[in-house]
């Protein structure tokens, strides 16, 4: 599931971050010339330091380079032995395998490895670019860290019985922290953004008969089983409340047109009626589901909206700027249109 890929890459991000955002004793604060060291008590100057803190360095800043590395690792290690206690000891472990899941979930499942691995190389840029490196060495160590992260977890669901090693999530990484590195490389500037929204999904509690007719179900239950049961959880998880988006500004392409900077459009991909990986049958207390196909429709959705690239939104503030480009991977909720696998046609007037 993909939660546990953004477990990973935002602990990591913070990590990155940690040092940015203080220290137990001391700000650091960077100029050309040398690095001051100011207590970090020290009220007067403090709405001040933080601002200067969060200003990339216009060299490389040793210092900041190396406690951003070790507090990484410091990080990285613990939280790879947290996810195998925590999240693969559930599961029976054997010897490495690998696994075919191109068709599963619709492709929604690849769609977000695309997407963390593009936010990982994001994240991994903006704490590199702070510790003073280029662009160049930023993006390409950007793309070195987002492929080390994904390549972790395919490594231990190789060892998983019900997983396995897939070469198309390895490609579905690849793909996203080559969709930042490329741009960043070829623009310095991220003119399409990769995104997610998510609209919650209120799910039936109707009893849905086994196959052998002694057992029931509904659709709550499973996807309480498959996606969680509140929104921290499923915000990731729900495949069915999902939509991957790609962000274009216009702006960035036509330097000269009148367009607002900040104006994206976007085309997203979505599904519903997603309650197994290939088909919608499952087994529950030792009961076999099938879902009606006709009734539950294994459905595709494809979606034009605007939105906002809240890194072009003019701002003096180096704090808000790093929100900005922190959470810039969070489609803001506006009007859209959808078209699905079934044919329809519709008119979202605002759509999460």
């Amino acid at each position: 599931m993909m939660i546990k890929y953004t477990l990973l890459s935002f602990l990591f991000f913070l990590s990155g971050n940690f040092l940015i955002a203080n220290s137990p004793n001391y700000l650091f604060i960077y100029s050309p010339k040398d690095t001051v060291i100011l207590p970090s008590k020290t009220d007067d100057n403090l709405g001040f330091s933080f601002e200067k803190l969060l200003t990339p360095a216009s060299v490389f800043n040793k210092t900041r380079f190396w406690s951003m590395m070790g507090t990484g690792v410091g990080i990285y290690v613990p939280t790879v032995f947290a996810l195998d206690k925590l999240w693969y000891s559930k599961f029976e472990r054997g010897k490495f395998h690998y696994f075919n899941d191109s068709g599963e979930w619709l492709e929604m499942d690849k769609a977000g490895h695309i997407l963390t691995a593009y936010t990982e190389a994001n994240w991994s840029f903006i704490a590199l670019n702070w510790a003073g490196l280029n662009n160049r060495q930023a993006s390409l160590l950007g793309i070195g860290a987002s492929t080390l992260l994904q390549l972790t977890v395919e490594v231990m669901d190789g060892f998983v019985n019900d997983y396995g090693f897939s070469w198309a999530d390895i490609g579905s990484n690849l793909a996203g922290s080559t969709i930042f590195g490329m741009q960043q490389l070829l623009w310095e500037e991220q003119r399409i953004v990769l995104k997610v929204s998510n609209t919650p999904i209120s799910y039936s509690d109707k009893p849905i008969m086994s196959q052998n007719g002694t057992s029931f179900s509904s659709l709550k239950s499973r996807s309480s089983n498959l996606y969680g049961d509140n929104y921290t959880q499923t915000f990731f998880k729900d495949y069915n409340a999902l939509i991957f988006w790609m962000s274009v500004n216009p702006k960035s392409f036509y330097k000269n047109s009148c367009l607002p900077g900040w104006l994206n459009l976007a085309v997203g991909y979505g599904s519903h009626n997603l309650y197994g990986g290939f088909s919608n049958s499952w087994i529950e207390n030792n009961a076999l589901y099938t879902l009606s196909e006709v009734e539950y429709p294994r459905i595709r959705q494809y979606y034009f909206s605007l939105d906002i690239d809240l890194t072009k939104i003019k701002t003096k503030s180096r704090i808000i700027k790093t929100l900005a480009r922190t959470f810039n991977f969070i489609k803001i909720p506006s009007p859209a249109i959808e078209y699905n696998s079934l044919g329809k046609l519709k008119f979202h007037p605002f759509l999460f």
